[in-house]
């Protein structure tokens, strides 16, 4: 196994994304590589006990261990329900077609 990883962590906001590589020692944590990545003063606004992280979009736990080539993504949350958004177009009697077009 090697000595060291090489390992992406990711966040994005409408207007502004970023994607930070680095490389890390083997065993590194995601939450190790969130702060080793310096995307936390690029973002101020993300709370690691609020914002939910994965890997390639499966939700992991900040404790989880990195393997190389793994990306790390810090979620933002919604700003609002899908299926509540939903739940009010069918009472409205908007349907919605295939490809997110109204009828």
């Amino acid at each position: 196994m090697s000595e060291h990883i090489v390992v992406e962590v990711v966040y994005a906001t409408p207007g502004k994304q970023k994607l930070h590589s680095l490389r890390a020692p083997a065993g590194t944590t995601a939450e190790q590589a969130i702060q080793q990545s310096g995307i936390l003063s690029d973002f101020p606004e993300i709370d690691l006990a609020a914002n939910k992280v994965g890997i390639f979009g499966k939700a992991i736990k900040l404790d989880t261990v990195l393997r190389d080539k793994d990306r790390v993504e810090i979620y933002r949350p919604l700003i609002a329900d899908p299926k509540e958004v939903r739940r009010r177009r069918v009472a409205e009697g908007k349907a919605m077609k295939k490809g997110g077009g109204e009828l």
